[in-house]
């Protein structure tokens, strides 16, 4: 039998450390104190309690998207949403177009939408944005349209439960059988085995660490959400803003590309019995550079270099995909034999230069200009790489002088406009992502 571990290795003031008093308070009332209420409120345990034990599932989340995902620490989601809804540390702030409960907050601070609160650091468990309970408490998917037909977004998307979800559960109720009977060992390597009967706050009941109370965290297998794309739907289907312009439209491009693949494969891999919740996605560069295939082939033709470009996009959603200011480019560059440039599709960005290498979802006003999600009254051009898709751009390259042929893929989080006028952002978010490339060495003639 191996040895039975210690359920909270990590000290209490690594638990705690940098949350705010309100935070430490609730989480000595919600996850270590013995008080009834604690129970009621699971939504309000902090990630923190769950890292005592799934200490590399938890280090995987705090560097995701999910645990950066409100406005206080995403810079980008952060920025729209001072525009359009106000301070993220205020409470009871307003949609200031709608005068509505930001609906923004139902995806990037679940908790908190859950309670009707915008102040988002008045707990760790609303400044986790989507943290572990957010996920786990969701039971059953009904869709992102309601009876009435307009757009249900994020928890309003899904029934909630009051205990934990998992993709497998707690499945002791063969050793609980045997426990009860007069098995000679009490059910231990029946079922859940020796497993089974370790100190768990999952089992349903409360279990002691460095002599406070730990609050039961009753788990129940669900894997028809938990194992399925229905887990995901509910935030990254897709998003109107106010005027019913299209924003996020991953879920009518997966349905589009008639995939059986669902999300978790691609997002969450399993390695070593565990899944990844570091769930990489636009702002993750290994996720982005497998998602496509770049190939660049360059074949001399009288003194001219005939170049196709190969672009194909592996994903069962576009490329990019998400937020609608995403983007990719083409950069394609002719050197000489001491590596100067003599030929190049674009200077600088190519999106007027060389329109048909730059790739995104336009937003325009009623006029037919470019304009910011929030006030968009209709979609612009799309030409982003579809589901699956497969595109050649073909150039003539003048060939004299011409000893390499070089290109580059680049993927933008923002509109090259955007880059300009959001420069109070940090540069790893402004700066483009190399994701692939491909060279050709020319011989001379």
């Amino acid at each position: 039998m191996k040895p039975i571990p210690i359920l909270f290795k990590r000290p209490l003031q690594q638990r705690v450390r940098g949350l705010t008093s309100a935070a430490l308070a609730l989480l000595a009332t919600t996850a270590f104190g013995p008080a009834v209420q604690a129970e009621e409120s699971i939504h309000h345990v902090s990630s923190e309690v769950c890292a005592n034990c799934h200490q590399e599932i938890f280090k995987q989340w705090q560097g995701s998207m999910h645990a950066n995902s409100t406005a206080l620490k995403d810079p980008i989601h952060g920025t729209f949403y001072k525009m359009v809804v106000g301070d993220p540390t205020a409470e009871d702030v307003k949609h200031k177009a709608s005068g509505k409960y930001p609906i923004c907050l139902q995806c990037h601070a679940p908790n908190a939408a859950k309670d009707g609160k915008t102040k988002l650091d008045a707990m760790a468990a609303y400044s986790e944005g989507v943290n572990c309970v957010a996920c786990h408490t969701l039971k059953k998917f009904k869709g992102v349209r309601g009876e009435d037909g307009k757009l249900r977004l994020g928890l309003k998307a899904y029934e909630v439960a009051d205990t934990l979800q998992g993709p497998q559960g707690v499945n002791n109720g063969l050793a609980q059988l045997a426990s009860a009977s007069d098995d000679l060992f009490g059910g231990v390597g029946v079922g859940g085995g020796a497993d089974s009967q370790k100190p768990n706050p999952h089992l349903g009941e409360p279990v002691e660490f460095e002599g406070e109370e730990i609050q039961a965290l009753p788990m129940e297998g669900n894997p028809r959400l938990m194992k399925t794309s229905d887990s995901c739907w509910g935030c990254h289907d897709q998003r109107n803003n106010p005027h019913g312009v299209p924003l996020c439209q991953t879920g009518n491009e997966y349905i589009d590309s008639k995939t059986d693949v669902n999300c978790l494969s691609c997002h969450m891999p399993v390695t070593d019995g565990l899944a990844d919740h570091s769930m990489g996605g636009g702002h993750s560069k290994p996720m982005l550079k497998r998602s496509v295939v770049f190939d660049v082939n360059s074949e001399r033709d009288g003194d001219m270099l005939k170049t196709s470009v190969y672009i194909k996009n592996q994903q069962p959603h576009a490329m990019p995909t998400g937020a609608p200011f995403r983007n990719i480019y083409v950069k394609l560059t002719a050197y000489d034999d001491a590596g100067q440039p003599i030929w190049q599709n674009a200077e600088g960005h190519p999106a007027k230069d060389d329109p048909q290498a730059y790739m995104a979802y336009a937003l325009a006003d009623d006029e037919g200009m470019p304009a910011p999600p929030p006030t968009a009254t209709q979609p612009g051009e799309d030409t982003r790489l579809k589901p699956h898709e497969e595109r050649v751009l073909e150039y003539e390259i003048p060939a004299e002088g011409v000893a390499l042929v070089r290109g580059e893929l680049y993927y933008n989080l923002l509109w090259p406009n955007l880059v300009k006028k959001f420069d109070h952002l940090p540069e790893d978010v402004k700066e483009p992502v190399l994701i692939a490339e491909s060279e050709q060495a020319m011989s001379a003639e």
